[in-house]
Protein backbone atom coordinates (compact mmCIF):
# COMPACT_ATOMS: atom_id res chain seq x y z
CA UNK A 1 0.00 0.00 0.00
CA UNK A 2 1.41 3.76 -0.99
CA UNK A 3 -0.14 6.90 0.57
CA UNK A 4 0.78 10.07 -0.51
CA UNK A 5 -0.38 13.78 0.98
CA UNK A 6 0.21 16.95 -0.84
CA UNK A 7 -0.47 20.34 0.92
CA UNK A 8 0.53 22.59 -1.68
CA UNK A 9 -1.30 26.07 -0.22
CA UNK A 10 -1.44 24.91 3.72
CA UNK A 11 -5.14 24.59 4.17
CA UNK A 12 -5.92 22.25 1.05
CA UNK A 13 -4.42 18.51 0.93
CA UNK A 14 -5.02 15.95 -1.09
CA UNK A 15 -4.06 12.41 0.07
CA UNK A 16 -3.76 9.92 -2.28
CA UNK A 17 -3.90 5.68 -1.26
CA UNK A 18 -3.06 2.91 -3.61
CA UNK A 19 -4.21 -0.61 -2.24
CA UNK A 20 -2.76 -3.39 -3.98
CA UNK A 21 -4.03 -7.27 -4.45
CA UNK A 22 -1.85 -8.19 -1.62
CA UNK A 23 -2.81 -5.83 0.76
CA UNK A 24 -6.77 -7.02 1.26
CA UNK A 25 -6.49 -10.90 -0.26
CA UNK A 26 -4.88 -12.66 3.29
CA UNK A 27 -8.34 -11.03 4.87
CA UNK A 28 -10.58 -11.80 2.06
CA UNK A 29 -9.53 -15.01 2.53
CA UNK A 30 -10.12 -15.61 5.85
CA UNK A 31 -13.15 -14.09 5.78
CA UNK A 32 -14.77 -16.05 2.97
CA UNK A 33 -12.83 -19.01 5.29
CA UNK A 34 -15.09 -18.35 8.17
CA UNK A 35 -18.54 -17.51 5.85
CA UNK A 36 -17.78 -21.46 4.40
CA UNK A 37 -17.84 -23.18 7.97
CA UNK A 38 -21.39 -21.13 8.80
CA UNK A 39 -22.67 -21.18 5.16
CA UNK A 40 -26.08 -23.00 4.75
CA UNK A 41 -26.26 -24.08 1.09
CA UNK A 42 -29.39 -26.27 0.27
CA UNK A 43 -27.47 -29.91 -0.36
CA UNK A 44 -24.19 -29.89 1.25
CA UNK A 45 -23.65 -30.28 5.17
CA UNK A 46 -22.46 -26.86 7.04
CA UNK A 47 -18.88 -26.14 6.10
CA UNK A 48 -18.63 -28.65 3.49
CA UNK A 49 -20.37 -25.59 0.58
CA UNK A 50 -17.10 -25.52 -2.33
CA UNK A 51 -15.15 -22.57 -2.27
CA UNK A 52 -16.22 -21.06 -5.57
CA UNK A 53 -19.44 -21.48 -4.76
CA UNK A 54 -18.71 -19.27 -1.28
CA UNK A 55 -16.54 -16.98 -3.91
CA UNK A 56 -18.66 -16.65 -6.36
CA UNK A 57 -21.59 -14.99 -3.71
CA UNK A 58 -19.52 -12.97 -0.88
CA UNK A 59 -16.28 -12.29 -2.49
CA UNK A 60 -17.32 -9.46 -4.35
CA UNK A 61 -19.11 -7.74 -0.89
CA UNK A 62 -15.90 -8.59 1.52
CA UNK A 63 -13.48 -7.51 -1.10
CA UNK A 64 -15.24 -4.18 -1.07
CA UNK A 65 -15.82 -3.98 3.15
CA UNK A 66 -12.16 -4.88 3.71
CA UNK A 67 -11.00 -2.18 1.25
CA UNK A 68 -13.06 0.33 2.80
CA UNK A 69 -11.60 -0.65 6.49
CA UNK A 70 -8.27 -0.32 4.96
CA UNK A 71 -8.71 3.12 3.35
CA UNK A 72 -10.78 4.43 6.94
CA UNK A 73 -7.75 2.77 8.94
CA UNK A 74 -4.71 3.86 6.77
CA UNK A 75 -6.21 7.23 6.15
CA UNK A 76 -6.51 8.04 10.04
CA UNK A 77 -3.57 6.25 10.97
CA UNK A 78 -1.37 8.74 8.59
CA UNK A 79 -3.28 11.77 9.83
CA UNK A 80 -2.47 11.60 13.17
CA UNK A 81 1.23 10.07 12.46
CA UNK A 82 1.77 12.87 10.74
CA UNK A 83 0.14 15.12 13.06
CA UNK A 84 -2.04 16.92 9.72
CA UNK A 85 -4.56 19.01 11.92
CA UNK A 86 -7.80 18.19 9.58
CA UNK A 87 -10.83 19.78 9.62
CA UNK A 88 -13.95 17.79 9.39
CA UNK A 89 -14.16 14.57 7.70
CA UNK A 90 -11.85 13.35 4.08
CA UNK A 91 -14.19 13.63 0.88
CA UNK A 92 -13.63 11.75 -2.14
CA UNK A 93 -11.76 13.86 -4.34
CA UNK A 94 -12.95 15.44 -7.26
CA UNK A 95 -10.17 14.45 -9.09
CA UNK A 96 -11.05 10.60 -8.18
CA UNK A 97 -11.20 8.05 -11.33
CA UNK A 98 -13.44 5.64 -11.38
CA UNK A 99 -12.02 2.36 -9.90
CA UNK A 100 -13.41 -1.13 -11.15
CA UNK A 101 -13.62 -3.67 -7.76
CA UNK A 102 -14.06 -6.16 -9.75
CA UNK A 103 -10.48 -6.54 -10.74
CA UNK A 104 -7.69 -7.64 -8.73
CA UNK A 105 -6.23 -4.07 -8.72
CA UNK A 106 -4.63 -1.82 -8.05
CA UNK A 107 -7.28 0.79 -7.09
CA UNK A 108 -5.95 4.30 -6.40
CA UNK A 109 -7.91 6.34 -4.24
CA UNK A 110 -7.86 10.13 -3.81
CA UNK A 111 -9.41 12.09 -1.04
CA UNK A 112 -9.90 15.89 -0.45
CA UNK A 113 -8.72 16.83 3.32
CA UNK A 114 -9.39 20.46 4.49
CA UNK A 115 -6.11 21.35 7.14
CA UNK A 116 -6.12 23.37 9.69
CA UNK A 117 -4.34 27.15 8.80
CA UNK A 118 -1.27 28.07 11.34
CA UNK A 119 -1.92 30.73 13.35
CA UNK A 120 -0.32 31.65 16.43
CA UNK A 121 -1.82 32.19 19.39
CA UNK A 122 -0.16 33.50 22.40
CA UNK A 123 -1.79 34.79 25.66
CA UNK A 124 0.78 36.57 27.85
CA UNK A 125 1.02 39.02 30.72
CA UNK A 126 1.52 42.11 28.10
CA UNK A 127 -2.29 41.62 26.95
CA UNK A 128 -4.83 43.89 28.78
CA UNK A 129 -8.39 42.95 28.94
CA UNK A 130 -11.21 44.61 31.18
CA UNK A 131 -12.68 42.50 33.94
CA UNK A 132 -16.51 43.59 35.34
CA UNK A 133 -17.45 43.28 38.70
CA UNK A 134 -21.11 43.56 39.71
CA UNK A 135 -21.35 45.14 43.10
CA UNK A 136 -24.01 43.39 45.29
CA UNK A 137 -26.22 46.95 46.17
CA UNK A 138 -29.40 47.54 48.07
CA UNK A 139 -31.24 47.59 44.85
CA UNK A 140 -29.90 44.07 43.65
CA UNK A 141 -31.30 42.92 47.06
CA UNK A 142 -34.44 44.81 47.33
CA UNK A 143 -35.08 43.03 44.13
CA UNK A 144 -34.06 39.43 45.25
CA UNK A 145 -36.03 39.93 48.41
CA UNK A 146 -39.49 41.31 46.24
CA UNK A 147 -38.45 37.62 44.12
CA UNK A 148 -38.76 35.96 46.93
CA UNK A 149 -41.72 37.17 48.44
CA UNK A 150 -43.82 37.36 44.94
CA UNK A 151 -42.97 33.42 44.31
CA UNK A 152 -44.08 32.63 47.65
CA UNK A 153 -47.59 34.73 47.46
CA UNK A 154 -51.01 34.00 46.55
CA UNK A 155 -53.75 35.40 45.24
CA UNK A 156 -56.61 36.40 47.59
CA UNK A 157 -60.22 37.91 46.57
CA UNK A 158 -60.48 41.92 45.91
CA UNK A 159 -63.15 44.19 46.56
CA UNK A 160 -61.82 46.73 44.56
CA UNK A 161 -60.05 45.71 40.83
CA UNK A 162 -56.36 46.85 41.03
CA UNK A 163 -54.04 47.05 38.38
CA UNK A 164 -52.53 43.42 38.14
CA UNK A 165 -55.69 41.90 39.36
CA UNK A 166 -57.77 38.98 37.65
CA UNK A 167 -60.87 38.91 36.95
CA UNK A 168 -63.82 36.19 36.54
CA UNK A 169 -66.68 37.23 35.15
CA UNK A 170 -69.42 36.27 32.51
CA UNK A 171 -69.60 37.34 28.70
CA UNK A 172 -72.78 38.02 27.09
CA UNK A 173 -72.52 39.07 22.68
CA UNK A 174 -74.42 42.33 22.62
CA UNK A 175 -76.40 43.48 19.31
CA UNK A 176 -76.28 47.01 17.70
CA UNK A 177 -78.56 48.39 20.77
CA UNK A 178 -76.64 46.95 23.59
CA UNK A 179 -78.57 44.19 24.31
CA UNK A 180 -78.19 40.50 24.86
CA UNK A 181 -77.84 38.86 21.62
CA UNK A 182 -80.09 35.65 21.64
CA UNK A 183 -77.85 32.98 20.10
CA UNK A 184 -74.85 34.73 20.63
CA UNK A 185 -71.64 33.90 22.01
CA UNK A 186 -72.08 33.34 25.77
CA UNK A 187 -69.21 32.36 28.30
CA UNK A 188 -69.63 31.72 32.39
CA UNK A 189 -66.59 32.36 34.55
CA UNK A 190 -64.28 34.28 31.55
CA UNK A 191 -60.76 35.15 33.27
CA UNK A 192 -59.64 38.63 32.07
CA UNK A 193 -56.55 40.54 33.31
CA UNK A 194 -57.28 43.94 31.85
CA UNK A 195 -53.49 44.78 32.79
CA UNK A 196 -52.66 43.16 29.25
CA UNK A 197 -55.25 44.83 27.19
CA UNK A 198 -53.45 46.67 24.30
CA UNK A 199 -55.83 49.38 24.13
CA UNK A 200 -55.94 52.13 26.57
CA UNK A 201 -59.24 53.04 26.10
CA UNK A 202 -60.75 49.38 26.69
CA UNK A 203 -58.79 48.80 29.55
CA UNK A 204 -59.81 51.69 31.42
CA UNK A 205 -63.10 50.71 31.16
CA UNK A 206 -62.15 48.41 33.98
CA UNK A 207 -60.63 50.75 36.42
CA UNK A 208 -61.87 50.52 39.88
CA UNK A 209 -64.86 48.08 39.33
CA UNK A 210 -66.18 45.30 42.01
CA UNK A 211 -68.01 42.36 42.13
CA UNK A 212 -71.33 42.22 40.47
CA UNK A 213 -70.84 45.63 38.05
CA UNK A 214 -71.06 45.35 34.32
CA UNK A 215 -69.16 46.31 32.40
CA UNK A 216 -69.20 46.55 28.08
CA UNK A 217 -66.31 46.73 25.90
CA UNK A 218 -65.25 45.24 22.70
CA UNK A 219 -63.13 42.45 22.11
CA UNK A 220 -61.80 43.49 18.89
CA UNK A 221 -60.69 46.62 19.80
CA UNK A 222 -59.36 45.53 23.77
CA UNK A 223 -57.09 43.03 22.01
CA UNK A 224 -55.61 44.15 18.31
CA UNK A 225 -55.01 41.77 15.41
CA UNK A 226 -55.03 38.73 18.04
CA UNK A 227 -57.63 36.16 17.37
CA UNK A 228 -56.11 33.86 19.21
CA UNK A 229 -56.40 36.02 22.72
CA UNK A 230 -60.06 36.65 21.62
CA UNK A 231 -61.07 32.73 21.01
CA UNK A 232 -59.18 31.62 24.35
CA UNK A 233 -61.42 34.60 25.92
CA UNK A 234 -64.22 33.66 24.83
CA UNK A 235 -63.99 29.67 24.72
CA UNK A 236 -64.91 29.56 20.76
CA UNK A 237 -63.05 28.59 17.81
CA UNK A 238 -60.61 31.14 16.07
CA UNK A 239 -62.74 31.23 13.10
CA UNK A 240 -65.64 32.28 14.83
CA UNK A 241 -63.85 35.69 16.09
CA UNK A 242 -62.39 36.48 12.47
CA UNK A 243 -65.49 38.76 12.08
CA UNK A 244 -66.38 39.85 14.78
CA UNK A 245 -66.83 43.42 15.80
CA UNK A 246 -70.06 42.71 18.51
CA UNK A 247 -69.66 44.59 22.06
CA UNK A 248 -69.78 42.27 24.88
CA UNK A 249 -70.93 43.07 28.19
CA UNK A 250 -68.67 41.29 31.33
CA UNK A 251 -70.66 40.75 34.90
CA UNK A 252 -67.69 40.61 37.49
CA UNK A 253 -67.86 37.75 39.60
CA UNK A 254 -64.71 37.89 41.64
CA UNK A 255 -61.24 39.87 41.83
CA UNK A 256 -58.56 37.88 42.68
CA UNK A 257 -55.14 39.68 43.81
CA UNK A 258 -51.87 38.71 43.85
CA UNK A 259 -50.18 39.20 47.74
CA UNK A 260 -46.83 38.50 47.65
CA UNK A 261 -45.66 37.02 50.93
CA UNK A 262 -44.38 38.82 54.11
CA UNK A 263 -41.34 39.24 54.76
CA UNK A 264 -40.88 37.48 58.02
CA UNK A 265 -39.81 34.67 59.57
CA UNK A 266 -42.33 32.46 57.61
CA UNK A 267 -40.51 33.53 54.12
CA UNK A 268 -36.96 33.30 55.67
CA UNK A 269 -37.50 29.66 56.65
CA UNK A 270 -38.76 28.93 53.27
CA UNK A 271 -36.21 30.71 51.20
CA UNK A 272 -32.91 28.90 53.46
CA UNK A 273 -34.69 26.15 55.58
CA UNK A 274 -36.03 26.27 59.16
CA UNK A 275 -33.95 28.50 61.68
CA UNK A 276 -30.99 29.47 59.56
CA UNK A 277 -32.13 33.10 59.44
CA UNK A 278 -32.94 34.90 62.39
CA UNK A 279 -33.86 38.46 61.12
CA UNK A 280 -33.86 40.83 58.11
CA UNK A 281 -30.76 41.81 58.31
CA UNK A 282 -29.29 38.13 58.11
CA UNK A 283 -31.94 37.38 55.39
CA UNK A 284 -30.35 40.46 53.50
CA UNK A 285 -26.92 38.96 54.11
CA UNK A 286 -28.22 35.72 53.13
CA UNK A 287 -29.31 36.84 49.77
CA UNK A 288 -25.84 38.71 49.39
CA UNK A 289 -23.57 35.49 49.86
CA UNK A 290 -25.56 33.66 47.77
CA UNK A 291 -25.85 35.82 44.51
CA UNK A 292 -22.32 37.04 44.28
CA UNK A 293 -21.14 33.78 42.89
CA UNK A 294 -23.79 33.91 40.48
CA UNK A 295 -22.69 37.97 39.81
CA UNK A 296 -19.01 36.62 39.64
CA UNK A 297 -19.89 33.79 36.75
CA UNK A 298 -21.82 36.48 34.52
CA UNK A 299 -18.43 38.36 35.19
CA UNK A 300 -16.87 35.53 33.98
CA UNK A 301 -18.71 34.68 30.84
CA UNK A 302 -18.56 38.52 29.92
CA UNK A 303 -15.02 38.30 30.53
CA UNK A 304 -14.84 35.15 27.91
CA UNK A 305 -16.43 36.75 25.54
CA UNK A 306 -14.14 39.85 25.95
CA UNK A 307 -11.06 37.23 25.79
CA UNK A 308 -12.78 35.54 22.56
CA UNK A 309 -12.92 38.62 20.60
CA UNK A 310 -9.44 40.30 21.92
CA UNK A 311 -8.08 37.26 20.44
CA UNK A 312 -9.04 36.69 17.45
CA UNK A 313 -8.00 40.52 16.92
CA UNK A 314 -4.89 39.58 18.31
CA UNK A 315 -4.43 36.66 15.18
CA UNK A 316 -6.49 38.59 12.54
CA UNK A 317 -7.08 37.58 9.36
CA UNK A 318 -7.17 33.35 9.04
CA UNK A 319 -7.22 31.90 5.29
CA UNK A 320 -10.00 28.55 5.52
CA UNK A 321 -10.01 26.15 2.51
CA UNK A 322 -13.76 27.62 1.89
CA UNK A 323 -14.72 25.34 -0.97
CA UNK A 324 -13.59 22.73 0.99
CA UNK A 325 -15.32 23.24 4.13
CA UNK A 326 -18.37 24.29 2.22
CA UNK A 327 -18.23 20.17 1.17
CA UNK A 328 -17.72 19.55 4.14
CA UNK A 329 -21.02 21.42 5.84
CA UNK A 330 -22.80 20.05 2.84
CA UNK A 331 -22.00 16.36 3.51
CA UNK A 332 -22.93 16.84 7.26
CA UNK A 333 -26.60 18.75 5.99
CA UNK A 334 -27.55 16.96 3.43
CA UNK A 335 -31.81 17.20 4.44
CA UNK A 336 -31.14 21.09 4.43
CA UNK A 337 -29.10 21.91 1.45
CA UNK A 338 -26.81 24.67 -0.55
CA UNK A 339 -28.54 27.17 0.52
CA UNK A 340 -28.41 26.47 4.45
CA UNK A 341 -24.77 26.05 3.92
CA UNK A 342 -24.55 29.43 2.64
CA UNK A 343 -26.49 31.10 5.03
CA UNK A 344 -24.51 29.70 7.62
CA UNK A 345 -21.29 29.44 6.28
CA UNK A 346 -19.65 32.74 7.57
CA UNK A 347 -20.78 31.99 11.43
CA UNK A 348 -19.45 28.45 11.21
CA UNK A 349 -16.44 29.45 9.88
CA UNK A 350 -15.85 32.21 13.09
CA UNK A 351 -16.70 29.47 15.19
CA UNK A 352 -14.10 27.32 13.76
CA UNK A 353 -11.93 30.02 14.05
CA UNK A 354 -12.26 30.21 18.10
CA UNK A 355 -11.99 26.93 18.30
CA UNK A 356 -8.94 26.65 17.21
CA UNK A 357 -7.56 29.48 19.30
CA UNK A 358 -9.20 27.86 22.25
CA UNK A 359 -7.55 24.59 21.31
CA UNK A 360 -3.92 26.47 21.38
CA UNK A 361 -4.37 28.14 24.53
CA UNK A 362 -6.00 25.00 26.22
CA UNK A 363 -2.78 23.53 25.10
CA UNK A 364 -0.07 25.67 25.70
CA UNK A 365 -1.52 26.25 29.02
CA UNK A 366 -1.58 22.37 29.60
CA UNK A 367 -5.48 22.85 30.28
CA UNK A 368 -7.01 19.43 31.29
CA UNK A 369 -10.32 18.64 32.54
CA UNK A 370 -11.18 15.59 35.00
CA UNK A 371 -14.59 13.82 35.37
CA UNK A 372 -15.03 15.64 38.34
CA UNK A 373 -14.76 19.22 36.86
CA UNK A 374 -17.74 17.83 34.49
CA UNK A 375 -19.86 16.31 37.46
CA UNK A 376 -19.10 19.90 39.31
CA UNK A 377 -20.68 21.61 35.81
CA UNK A 378 -23.71 19.17 35.64
CA UNK A 379 -24.30 20.09 39.25
CA UNK A 380 -24.55 23.73 38.94
CA UNK A 381 -26.54 23.48 35.49
CA UNK A 382 -29.44 21.73 37.90
CA UNK A 383 -28.68 24.65 41.04
CA UNK A 384 -29.93 26.81 38.37
CA UNK A 385 -32.52 25.29 37.34
CA UNK A 386 -34.15 24.93 40.79
CA UNK A 387 -32.89 28.26 41.30
CA UNK A 388 -35.16 29.22 38.85
CA UNK A 389 -38.52 27.84 40.50
CA UNK A 390 -37.52 29.44 43.62
CA UNK A 391 -36.11 26.40 45.24
CA UNK A 392 -32.54 27.84 46.45
CA UNK A 393 -32.76 25.32 49.17
CA UNK A 394 -32.29 21.89 47.86
CA UNK A 395 -30.47 19.12 49.46
CA UNK A 396 -27.16 18.01 47.51
CA UNK A 397 -27.90 14.10 47.37
CA UNK A 398 -30.69 15.38 45.35
CA UNK A 399 -28.57 17.98 43.20
CA UNK A 400 -25.99 14.93 42.87
CA UNK A 401 -28.58 12.30 42.07
CA UNK A 402 -30.04 14.69 39.02
CA UNK A 403 -26.28 15.19 37.53
CA UNK A 404 -26.15 11.67 37.30
CA UNK A 405 -29.48 11.40 35.43
CA UNK A 406 -28.19 14.07 33.19
CA UNK A 407 -24.54 12.49 32.59
CA UNK A 408 -25.96 9.49 31.22
CA UNK A 409 -26.45 11.37 28.24
CA UNK A 410 -23.70 11.66 25.67
CA UNK A 411 -25.00 15.16 24.45
CA UNK A 412 -25.34 16.40 27.81
CA UNK A 413 -22.22 15.22 28.07
CA UNK A 414 -20.39 17.21 25.42
CA UNK A 415 -22.04 20.58 26.69
CA UNK A 416 -20.79 19.91 29.75
CA UNK A 417 -17.10 19.10 28.96
CA UNK A 418 -17.38 22.24 26.60
CA UNK A 419 -18.68 24.43 29.88
CA UNK A 420 -15.40 22.55 31.96
CA UNK A 421 -13.01 23.51 29.65
CA UNK A 422 -14.50 27.30 29.14
CA UNK A 423 -14.45 27.55 33.30
CA UNK A 424 -10.91 26.77 33.48
CA UNK A 425 -10.03 28.72 30.33
CA UNK A 426 -11.48 31.62 32.22
CA UNK A 427 -9.47 31.00 35.24
CA UNK A 428 -6.03 30.67 33.55
CA UNK A 429 -6.74 33.34 31.49
CA UNK A 430 -7.41 35.73 34.56
CA UNK A 431 -3.98 34.58 35.92
CA UNK A 432 -2.20 35.48 32.74
CA UNK A 433 -3.45 38.66 31.12
CA UNK A 434 -3.38 42.08 32.98
CA UNK A 435 -6.78 42.79 34.14
CA UNK A 436 -8.28 46.37 33.85
CA UNK A 437 -10.88 46.06 36.99
CA UNK A 438 -14.15 47.78 36.95
CA UNK A 439 -17.22 48.03 39.15
CA UNK A 440 -20.86 48.42 37.75
CA UNK A 441 -23.98 47.75 39.07
CA UNK A 442 -26.33 45.29 37.79
CA UNK A 443 -28.34 46.98 35.95
CA UNK A 444 -25.45 48.60 33.98
CA UNK A 445 -23.52 45.61 33.38
CA UNK A 446 -26.75 44.51 31.67
CA UNK A 447 -27.12 47.44 29.54
CA UNK A 448 -23.12 46.86 28.82
CA UNK A 449 -24.13 43.21 27.65
CA UNK A 450 -27.24 44.18 25.65
CA UNK A 451 -24.81 46.67 23.43
CA UNK A 452 -22.83 43.60 22.27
Amino acid sequence: MNISFENADKVNGLMTITVEKADYQEQVEKTLKNYRKKANFPGFRPGMVPMGMIKKQFEPQVKVEEINRLLGEKLTGYIRENNIQMLGEPLPSEKQEPQDLATDGPFTFVFDIAVAPEMKVELTGKDKITYYNIAVDDKLIDDQVQMYASQAGEFVKGEVFGGNDTLTGDLRQLDDKGNTLEGGITTDSAMIMPAYIKEEAQRKLFDGCKPGDIITFNPKKAYPDNDAEIAAMLKVDKEQVKDLTSDFSYQVTEIRHFEPAKVDQALFDKVFGEGNVKDEADFRQKISDQVKPQLAQNSDYKFLIDLRKYMEDKVGEVVFPEALLKRVMLQNNKDKGADYVEKNFEGSIRELKWHLIKEQIVSSNNIKIEDADVKAVAKEAIRQQFAQYGMGNVPEDVIDNYADEQLKKRENIDNFVDRAVDLKLVEVAKGIVKLTEKSLSLQEFNKLMQEK
